[in-house]
């Protein structure tokens, strides 16, 4: 059975730091993507950071600069290392990735999400 589990998340001051990490398990043949969305209070959940297989990053305009997605594919681990937090980071976090499993089936999955909090 296919699963993500996040980890990482907590309380943390305004310009801290905190260490977000996603781990894949299940009857996986490849990842062509991983990535982080999150969702604040009365939001949207939006995209945050992702890596490709290749390891092509995107970030939301809102973190470039101060996060810092990476992957370990062999592992079927990510990271989102975020630094500089502010108060508006504060949200739930979601792991998803995306690939396939042994057999062929394509899936699109998500985590059960963590969450950060930003506040003095």
């Amino acid at each position: 059975q296919l699963q993500l589990v996040e980890s990482g998340g907590g309380l943390v001051q305004p310009g801290g730091s905190l260490r977000l990490s996603c781990a894949v398990s299940g009857s996986i043949f490849s990842i062509f993507t991983m990535g982080w969305y999150r969702q604040g209070p009365g939001k949207q959940r939006d995209l945050v950071a992702s890596v490709t297989n290749p390891g092509s990053t995107t970030y939301g305009d809102s973190v470039k600069g101060r996060f810092t997605i990476s992957n370990d594919i062999a592992k079927k681990m990510a990271y989102l290392q975020m630094d500089s937090l502010k108060p508006d980071d504060t949200a739930v976090y979601y792991c998803n990735a995306a690939g396939r499993l042994i057999g062929g089936t394509l899936f699109n999955s998500w985590g059960q999400g963590t969450r950060v909090t930003v506040s003095s």
